[in-house]
């Protein structure tokens, strides 16, 4: 697309009429026009050129019709949207697959930034940067989390592969200050969190996103699994917030056979689209679950819709989001774009995906909030559709639309995840701190003592001394607890600071290892999976 002019040599009146125009002519096809929009255009440069010439103070054009912009898509739906030429990129960089930087995480603990993990083979690990590392300066510059922001510290590690960016850092346990030259390169941002055997014939894969990279990492971790001996899978896309529509296709023609509808689009300027699979996938055959919650959308939900409506698969979990619209991207001429929704998605039986807004936005996204109070996350029965949202999959099981996907199998929220014990020490940041600390005089030894992640995942069990401090440290930040709470959240606690410790060690794959071989979720699909019942109702013989 061509540079657009630079907006401070243009006359005001020829840019808000240009700007308009435009932004009218990229969003909404000549042919789809129903009525004369001169009108329309004219009252709003009218309006515009009377604020530039009367109102009692300096106003920006630009921030007006961005401000004008928002307004009109608020108007539309809850997820058509405005993003600023300087957040494009960023906004992007998730589902691209890769940004430009360092190749850490971190957190803000005692407000330092500190390293948690760095991505192995990066340019951090490549430079000595290690976990537990606190960023003191960026090219001489002090900065810390409680007076420069985070905001300081991501422009300050990002920027161009192959250009270079000087670290100070505090190590302990010997309180040395390290001065690092890290020269930036391409990281890669994963779609799979994680992927074992699970037993000896299972294998989980979890999924994070639907990303430009999502089936080449999915293959990889797949045809590793196979060589491990996989037989079933369970693919864990809870809390998976979506991504490309291409790459929820992609992975659905993995499982299902040639011809089969995987999702159809339909809206106003919009007739409808069939998506296929070609029938070139690897799993066609095998016991498949798939686990999703009230964080699984869009892309996740399209995935879960077309594996439950071919009774390929069991879903499992609890009703998905319900984000069922197509946003498609258009660019605005000084770079900017709208995201606007085109057309909703529609499961090969016939279901729609998203849930009503017809009563706002504020409600709409208070949505999730509202099923928590109602009961939903603990009762399935709290779910009522009526019978005109009646739908059924290929071998006639009864499945409902109405806004989500509905689990085949319901699995409650975790009770230990609920108490207010594990949430308040989860937001205060403090298995992070814990964690540290713990490692500050044991990371060489633990490394020696287990040289593996696998080895650190079956046999480390935080002791009880240690549990103690970060009892302490909860006491200390005036977090209420009981006796009762306590013994609620003991394990979940306790798992929470071994998979916080299994991330400073080993990265981010060991968390997430750790986590979902102890999660109640897995431990109960686990079960499922030798059920004949649940898959005898799927058509399997």
């Amino acid at each position: 697309m061509p540079r657009p002019y630079p907006l401070t040599k243009l006359p005001i009146s020829f840019l808000l009429h240009a700007l308009f125009s435009a932004a009218m002519l990229f969003a909404i096809p000549a042919f789809g026009q129903k009525e004369d929009l001169s009108a329309t255009e004219a009252k709003y440069k009218m309006a515009l050129q009377l604020i530039d010439l009367y109102y009692l103070d300096t106003v920006s054009n630009e921030k007006l019709t961005e401000a004008a912009i928002k307004a009109m898509l608020k108007e539309l739906d809850p997820h058509s949207t405005y993003i600023a030429k300087k957040d494009v990129k960023k906004t992007n960089e998730p589902l691209e697959g890769s940004f430009e930087g360092v190749g850490i995480n971190y957190q803000i603990v005692r407000d330092t930034f500190t390293i948690m993990s760095v991505v192995v083979d990066g340019p951090s690990y490549k430079a000595g940067l290690l976990g537990g590392d606190r960023i003191l300066k960026i090219d001489g510059v002090d900065i810390n989390g409680k007076t420069t922001g985070e905001n300081s510290l991501i422009t300050g590690l990002r920027g161009k592969k192959g250009t270079v960016v000087s670290l100070t850092i505090l190590r302990n346990p010997d309180k040395q200050w390290l001065d690092f030259r890290v020269e930036r390169d391409k990281i890669p941002i994963h779609s799979v969190d994680v992927a074992y055997m699970a037993d000896k014939e299972t294998g989980y894969i979890k999924l994070n996103r639907f990303s430009a990279n999502t089936l080449k990492e999915f293959r990889k971790s797949f045809e590793d699994l196979k060589e491990a001996g996989m037989q079933n899978l369970i693919l864990d896309i809870r809390g998976n917030s979506g991504g490309y529509l291409n790459a929820a296709i992609d992975l659905c023609d993995e499982f299902l056979k040639k011809g089969q509808t995987i999702v159809s689009t339909r809206g106003r300027h919009s007739p409808e689209l069939k998506y296929t699979a070609h029938g070139r996938g690897k799993y066609e055959e095998g016991r498949l679950i798939v686990m999703i919650d009230e964080g699984s959308a869009s892309a996740s939900e399209i995935f879960a819709g077309a594996i439950q409506d071919h009774d390929r698969g069991v879903i499992a979990g609890r009703r998905s989001y319900g984000k069922g619209l197509v946003q498609k991207p258009y660019y605005l001429p000084d770079g900017s774009m709208m995201r606007l929704t085109t057309a909703r998605y529609y499961t090969p039986s016939g279901r729609c995906i998203q849930k009503p807004f017809n009563e706002g936005a504020e409600r709409y996204f208070k949505e999730i909030a509202h099923r928590s109070l109602k009961g939903e996350f603990v009762h399935p029965d709290s779910i009522q559709f009526p019978d005109s949202l009646r739908f059924a999959t290929t071998a006639g099981r009864l499945v409902y639309g109405g806004g989500g996907i509905l689990p085949d199998v319901f699995i409650p929220v975790d009770s230990a995840m609920l108490t207010s014990l594990f949430k308040e020490t989860s937001k205060a940041n403090l298995f992070n701190e814990c964690a540290l600390t713990y490692l500050e005089s044991r990371r060489t030894a633990l490394r020696i003592q287990y040289p593996d992640a696998s080895d650190f995942v079956k046999s480390f069990e935080p002791d009880s001394s240690f549990y103690g401090e970060l009892l302490s440290l909860v006491g200390n930040k005036e977090i209420k607890m009981t006796e009762r709470s306590i013994q609620l959240s003991e394990a979940a606690l306790k798992n929470q600071l071994k998979a916080t410790i299994a991330r400073d060690l080993y990265g981010q794959q060991a968390y997430f290892r750790v986590i979902e071989e102890h999660d109640p979720w897995v431990m109960k699909v686990m079960e499922m999976m030798s059920s004949k019942t649940i898959f005898s109702d799927l058509g399997e013989k």
